[in-house]
């Protein structure tokens, strides 16, 4: 499955692709949404810090919490991570 999220900016979107997943490792960072306020989304990561990263709009951020919901809940697991500009496409599997 793959989904592209819209970012309000290219540093927001190379933001939120640095937060979600590290390719070298295979390792995905993200354990819960903690809010989503308008195009605003703030995500837990394993170490407990909370992070927030702007979106194009708020129909982004319900795209993204709906797809990273399954990884957040270890049912799927991100397999790669792109940056398209001010998208980012995350691919995701079965575990």
């Amino acid at each position: 499955m793959k989904i592209r999220v819209s970012c309000e900016d290219k540093y927001e979107s190379q933001k939120l692709a640095s937060l979600i997943f590290i390719k070298d490792s295979n390792e995905t960072f993200v354990t819960r949404i903690l809010n989503i306020i308008e195009n605003e989304i703030v995500l837990e990561l394993k170490d407990k810090s909370a992070h927030s990263v702007l979106l194009k709009d708020s129909n982004q951020g319900v795209i993204f919490a709906d797809f990273i919901q399954s990884v957040v809940e270890k049912e799927h697991k991100i397999t790669s991570i792109g940056i398209f500009g001010e998208e980012v496409e995350i691919s995701k599997s079965e575990i």
